[in-house]
């Protein structure tokens, strides 16, 4: 069986060098590539690469990249981006910067990064645009610098990225390098969600939620909490439970907010783990387990959240569904006592602190 060879280099002549695809060539391998039939797109592709042709380049780079029709393969999708960026395609040196940012087939090295995003950037491409703005806002590969990566985030945003929308969002509503300003957060959510971004549905959702800035409205919020959720967002889903749970803007079901509390809990959502915890403790639509209690409370409290360290506390200081042990009454305790206050979890360290004391005095 003769073994087909994509992309053999060949001896090119000077007069093939930088040789143009064809545009019948050019079609029937970008619907090929549509298509998913990456096999033969790849055989039509690999003769213009070689060539020359930047298109058909970054395009093998795209499916060795993913091994798409080739065998995955990141060495060779860097050496056909390379052979693209250098043509300037905008794509490809978009993709070597990732691939620097990442370090994904080369040694991690930010500045490269930063080299590739800037040359496509520079040409108006908005996923390069966007990547510089993660860059300078979290002060990768250079110094933080807000007002630089909202620059480049309203570059990305004004040609349709949602994410670089949903970005700006971010910066209005903490006010990092601008002043801070609700309205325009809401206006960048609004954008990004409308285009099924589901970080800034559920931001707009919180946002109708609590009404900040505007009139609160259960019904927006859950109508954006919905769509987050249905995207698989564990904090909408959190929130839909804390709605169905509470019977805000619902009616209450303890069936519905187990069921979103559940769907959350299962991404490692801590908030929706303690929840489920306390339905299970209580036995809200659910019949009372302190077995899957303890499991649940287990899971939040090893990602610090102090009321199930605290729950935890007590149902072993209690004996409630587990042996009576005070010594791991008193380690539980003390992990929830020794968290900084906020405004979530200052009745739990408080409780935890006085639960230590009375264990100290012998009560």
């Amino acid at each position: 069986m003769k073994k087909l060879l994509l992309c053999a280099y060949l001896l090119l002549s000077a007069s093939l060098a930088l040789a143009q695809m064809p545009e019948e060539t050019w079609q029937a391998a970008g619907r090929a590539i549509q298509q998913g039939n990456y096999a033969h797109a790849a055989q039509l592709l690999c003769p213009w690469a070689e060539r020359g042709d930047a298109w058909a380049q970054y395009n093998l780079g795209v499916m060795y990249y993913r091994g798409q029709g080739v065998a995955q393969d990141d060495a060779k999708a860097r050496e056909w981006y390379e052979k693209a960026a250098a043509q300037g395609h905008a794509g490809a040196q978009t993709n070597l910067g990732f691939m620097y940012d990442n370090g994904r087939g080369v040694a991690k090295d930010l500045l490269k990064a930063r080299k590739w995003f800037e040359k496509a950037a520079a040409q108006g491409y908005a996923h390069a645009q966007y990547r510089l703005g993660v860059m300078y806002r979290d002060g990768r590969g250079g110094a933080r610098d807000y007002a630089k990566a909202r620059e480049w985030f309203e570059k990305a945003a004004a040609q349709g990225l949602a994410e670089a929308q949903y970005n700006l969002g971010l910066i209005y509503g903490a006010g990092r390098g601008v002043a801070q300003d609700d309205a325009k957060a809401r206006e960048w959510y609004e954008k990004a969600a409308a285009q099924g971004h589901a970080g800034a549905q559920t931001n707009l959702g919180l946002i109708y939620d609590t009404g900040r800035g505007v009139a609160q409205d259960d019904a927006r919020a859950r109508k954006w909490y919905e769509q987050a959720a249905a995207q698989g967002n564990a904090e909408a889903q959190y929130n839909l439970g804390v709605m169905y749970h509470t019977g805000q803007g619902v009616a209450q079901s303890y069936a519905r907010a187990h069921e979103w509390f559940e769907k959350a809990a299962a991404q490692g959502d801590a908030y929706a783990q303690y929840n489920l915890g306390v339905m299970y403790r209580d036995g809200q639509g659910v019949a009372r387990n302190y077995a899957q209690a303890r499991k649940w409370w287990e899971k939040a409290a090893a990602q610090g959240d102090a009321d199930a360290q605290y729950g935890l506390g007590v149902m072993y200081y209690d004996g409630r569904g587990v042996a009576k042990d005070l010594f791991k009454a008193r380690e539980w305790f003390e992990q929830a006592a020794v968290q900084r206050e906020n405004a979530e979890n200052t009745e739990a360290v408080r409780r935890a602190r006085q639960a230590l004391e009375r264990m100290r005095q012998g009560r």
